[in-house]
């Protein structure tokens, strides 16, 4: 969990939503906007590349679980090659 410089009081008892990042390699072209723009910076640049020849993002192992399903990286993607769905069990913040 992060440390701010104000915590709420109720912290504790705020649920923080997960979610998972899905990726469509064949229509990613490689822009870099979704690593650039997500808040919880969880994408980064894989040396992995899709059938066009662009490198792809990927997660991170160590960032697996701190995507908070805001949807910006879908909101924010020209090629429409990602989305984040909502992971069933929710965990406490």
């Amino acid at each position: 969990m992060r440390v701010f410089a104000r915590t709420p009081l109720d912290i504790h008892e705020v649920i923080v939503p997960q979610g998972q990042i899905y990726l469509i390699p064949d229509r990613c072209k490689g822009c870099e906007v979704c690593i650039h723009f997500c808040p919880q910076q969880v994408l980064s640049i894989s040396d992995q590349r899709n059938a066009k020849g662009y490198r792809i993002p990927m997660v991170e192992n160590e960032q697996l679980d701190s995507c908070v399903d805001c949807g910006f990286c879908t909101l924010i993607c020209p090629e429409f090659a990602i989305f984040t769905l909502p992971l069933e069990d929710d965990v406490l913040g």
